[in-house]
């Protein structure tokens, strides 16, 4: 069976959330918003493309910053209407140059910082 992006359950603003997950550790990384197009250009390349709310365009993942993900495998849920991407990552994923976004855990009531940036 063939897919077809159009298949999932998008948004009112024709959004699915796309949840990034190192392929070799598990680890999650980030999660960012995709529209049927992105789907369908991150399967055509293999090259992660996300869709950027703030810029309302494509956003493939370290085409500025160089920290690309590769896409390893597309994974779909229950509901079709969360993605997981399957990523080789090169560098770190987060804007804030952390290997992931989920870098703040709530223990006891208080924030914790579990990893520092990566140096440049």
């Amino acid at each position: 069976m063939s897919f077809d992006p159009s298949n999932l359950t998008y948004d009112a603003k024709g959004l699915i959330p796309a949840i990034a997950q190192d392929a070799s550790t598990g680890e999650v990384l980030m999660m960012a918003w995709m529209n049927a197009d992105a789907v369908a250009h991150t399967l055509a390349t293999r090259r992660v493309t996300y869709w950027s709310r703030s810029r309302q365009a494509f956003w493939i993942k370290g085409e500025s910053s160089g920290n690309v993900q590769h896409l390893i495998d597309f994974r779909v849920d229950c509901d079709r209407d969360c993605l997981l991407v399957v990523v080789r990552q090169t560098g770190p994923a987060c804007h804030t140059n952390r290997r992931s976004c989920f870098y703040t855990a709530i223990r006891d009531g208080k924030e914790v910082e579990l990893m520092t940036p990566e140096a440049p």
